[in-house]
């Protein structure tokens, strides 16, 4: 991968914060980490949508916030269910505010973006619980606001991307909810403890997201080493990737997360689900939510968006 050349636009913004949201995850308090990776995704110009409502659902213990946004138009509209990125321990509703904007425009869909419970307060599988509950919810109660339930997709970003990734496996298990779609944006699917890939040593210094920083943050989300083989932590780790809904696996070449994201494209096609596998050679771990400062951040958004529209039109595959 010598060839490889970083994207002008990342290499500045990796230059203004001198390589790192960083000091590296480990270093911070969990507040300090949380309200960094607020500052550095807020939007300083987010997108108008149709409108917005900060909700509370019943959640397997105790509540769980959503914001649901509604595009322009008359429903009933399809369903994106967002699962937000962050190690399970950073993220939230307004960190992802201005890429659940873009979605909602850009599928022309309701997004309903979900605040679950963070580690290390609450490890696996206290998160993953929270959004499987916020998936039914969102099917059970699509006509509610605006939705369709028979055009109900998940997704997310990193640790967004793995619990979304998870979240179909327990559909299919559970015999949950129907899902059109899951859109999975440089997941985190695979523990390095037991499977090496060579984007770790690659990508695993200077790009954003560091290999100390996954390590710290799988720590605090998975700290019982028996759950390394459970495939909701890990969906990598499944033995049967069959049955589940159609894919979109994005992945970026700068990121220590994209040898895993390609293995997992690979095991759902092998599985004969049907996937389509964006990659974007000059990108770092986060670019999406980075849109502000990187144009293929929306470039990215748009394509994940077009995908979303085909499946909730019938023409995935």
């Amino acid at each position: 991968m010598s060839d490889r050349e970083l994207d002008p636009q990342a290499a500045a913004l990796l230059d203004d914060l001198d390589s790192g949201v960083s000091p590296p995850a480990s270093t911070l308090s969990v507040a300090t980490g949380r309200a960094l990776l607020d500052e550095l995704f807020g939007v300083e110009e987010p997108e108008p949508v149709g409108g917005t409502t900060d909700l509370e659902i019943t959640g397997p213990n105790g509540p769980v916030p959503v914001r649901v946004y509604l595009p322009v138009g008359e429903g009933p509209s399809p369903v994106l269910v967002f699962l937000h990125g962050g190690g399970w321990v950073r993220g939230s509703l307004d960190a992802y505010d201005g890429l659940c904007r873009r979605l909602t425009n850009g599928a022309d869909c309701v997004v309903v973006s979900v605040g679950y419970r963070r580690a290390p307060e609450h490890p696996f599988p206290a998160g993953l619980e929270d959004c499987y509950a916020a998936t039914e919810w969102a099917v059970e109660n699509a006509a509610d606001i605006g939705g369709d339930p028979d055009r109900v997709a998940v997704g997310g970003d990193s640790a967004g991307g793995n619990l979304s990734a998870a979240v179909t496996l327990a559909a299919r298990d559970r015999d949950g909810p129907g899902l059109a779609h899951q859109l999975l944006i440089y997941p985190a699917v695979n523990p390095p403890s037991v499977r090496w890939f060579d984007a770790y040593d690659e990508n695993g210094e200077g790009y954003l997201l560091e290999m100390r920083g996954i390590e710290w943050y799988l720590d605090q989300y998975v700290p019982e080493p028996a759950h390394v083989g459970n495939a909701y932590a890990f969906p990598l780790r499944a033995r049967d990737l069959s049955g589940l809904p159609p894919a979109t696996v994005l992945t970026a070449g700068f990121d220590p997360l994209r040898d895993e994201g390609v293995a997992y494209a690979e095991r759902l096609e092998e599985a004969g689900v049907d996937v389509e596998h964006l990659h974007y050679d000059s990108q770092i771990h986060a670019f999406l939510s980075l849109y502000e400062h990187i144009d293929e951040g929306r470039e990215a958004i748009d394509d994940a968006a077009a995908r979303l529209r085909a499946a909730f039109d019938g023409q995935d595959g």
